[in-house]
């Protein structure tokens, strides 16, 4: 039996074969050649590799080789990342002696369709953004030249047409042209990327659950079941706010301990989209509104709404542990299945 440690890069990656006697032997493959690498494994070998880009893949390729792979979370193993000897070879044995000693943080691994739609949701997300700023700069210009127009119309073919329909400078008129195009051309990759989103999430485990609560609609049950995953993976509530980044800091010197911003580990995308859900839940929620305002009156409205979405996540986890589905989500009543 070996433990392995991998260092892993784009092109290649470096190994430390370390043996259970403590012997050491240091090999280099190119990532291309990783059938070469497959044929050093044995059944009973362990290995070790940091989560990176390209983890999910090289897992994918080598773990019907060896009997144990320790995807390593490289925020908490801080002993490489902080190294004074930064080497290719120096991690690979660092990795192979800590997974001998069983003293290795694990990241998560998703489910491959769910790390596919968060991507998916990420793509999205930097389209609308993308989006959003083109709309802006459109408007920008209207104003400039003494027209109003409302911002949501312009991202309609109508009112971009009606847009070009004025007499224009040259230079006005080829920028606006420019902006229109894109504008459409992101509206419909939106579009599609929505679709796809929509007919693959509904078929993910606890949609269902998370789109009968009044405020999650079926794109935000998609993405926050891509962050997710699966629900049992976390103990309690607690476990999965901290995976979203929605605790505190703590920091706890001799007998003061003080209480800092949420640490916003984890997913933005999952974090925004759980903040936007909860707005709008708290609308209907009397339970939830009640929450927010008692939390507003003492430390303001930013810390209320996080808090509350931190209150809508509790309820998010019970609702897939317990595999609810709300008839009448604002006064907590459960469908009879």
């Amino acid at each position: 039996m070996s433990y392995l440690g991998v260092d892993l890069h784009t092109n290649s990656f470096t190994v430390c074969y370390r043996s259970s006697k403590g012997k050491e032997r240091i090999a280099t493959f190119e990532v291309r050649r990783i059938g070469q690498f497959r044929k050093t494994l044995r059944r009973r070998d362990e290995l070790a590799v940091e989560a990176t880009g390209n983890t999910a893949w090289f897992v994918e390729q080598i773990s019907d080789r060896v009997s144990r792979v320790v995807v390593v979370n490289p925020h908490q193993f801080k002993v490489i990342r902080k190294s004074v000897k930064k080497t290719d070879k120096h991690d690979a044995k660092t990795l192979a002696f800590f997974l001998s000693k069983d003293m290795l943080p694990e990241a998560r691994m998703k489910s491959k369709e769910n790390a596919q739609l968060h991507s998916l949701a990420g793509t999205r997300d930097k389209l609308v953004k993308q989006h959003t700023a083109l709309i802006n700069k459109i408007h920008n210009i209207l104003n400039g030249h003494g027209m109003k127009y409302k911002k949501e119309t312009l991202s309609t073919d109508k009112h971009l047409k009606i847009v070009l329909s004025v007499d224009w400078d040259v230079i006005v008129r080829v920028e606006l042209e420019v902006l229109a195009d894109q504008i459409r051309s992101l509206t419909k990759n939106i579009k599609k990327l929505d679709e796809q989103m929509s007919e693959h999430g509904k078929k993910l485990k606890g949609h269902k659950n998370l789109a009968s609560i009044k405020g999650i609609g079926e794109r935000s049950a998609t993405v926050l079941l891509s962050v997710i995953d699966d629900v049992n993976d976390f103990a309690d509530e607690d476990k999965l706010a901290a995976y979203f980044g929605m605790v505190p800091r703590v920091s706890d010197s001799n007998e003061t301990v003080r209480h800092g911003r949420i640490t916003k580990n984890g997913s933005k995308i999952g974090r925004t989209t759980l903040v936007q859900c909860t707005l709008v839940a708290k609308r209907y929620s009397l339970y939830l509104r009640r929450y927010y305002e008692r939390i507003k009156r003492h430390r303001g409205s930013g810390k209320a709404i996080i808090a509350t979405a931190r209150k809508f996540l509790g309820i998010i986890y019970q609702t897939l542990k317990n595999d609810w589905i709300f008839e009448d989500f604002p006064n907590f009543v459960i469908a009879s299945i």
